[in-house]
């Protein structure tokens, strides 16, 4: 009886070994996207509107999209800005002199489109009602 746990404990340690490799690969490579954590915007990137001046990224969660608008080139202060307004709601804005980034702006939208502007200096960009 001795021998027969033995052998059952040394057959079971590689699949344990195993397990335990496959668990902690999985722990260190199931990080959110960067550009989404970047920016604090959670979900999946919906869209990308590139403009003159910057672009807007438009992520999309179960139950909320969200906005950031991001500068062409970084750098210096300029103005920019970024709504996001659900449809039969209030849009929600972010505008000021920012160096890189403008928002995140976030609204609930359960099965609702969204209407997303955005700016940066003298460029901008509108969506129309998206993401329906």
């Amino acid at each position: 009886m001795q021998g027969w746990r033995r052998r059952a404990r040394r057959a079971a340690s590689p699949g344990v070994f195993a397990a335990a490799l496959w668990l902690l690969a999985g722990g260190l490579f199931a990080a959110p996207p960067a550009q989404a954590a970047a920016h604090g915007c959670g979900g999946r990137l919906a869209r990308t509107m590139p403009f003159e001046t910057g672009e807007v990224r438009v992520y999309k969660s179960r139950n909320q999209a969200c906005a950031v608008t991001v500068a062409r080139v970084p750098g210096e202060r300029r103005r920019m800005a970024v709504s996001i307004q659900p449809r039969g709601g209030v849009p929600v804005r972010e505008e000021g002199r920012f160096t890189r980034y403008a928002g995140p702006v976030t609204v609930g939208t359960i099965s609702r489109c969204v209407y997303v502007r955005s700016s940066v200096g003298a460029g901008s960009a509108t969506s129309g009602w998206i993401l329906c």
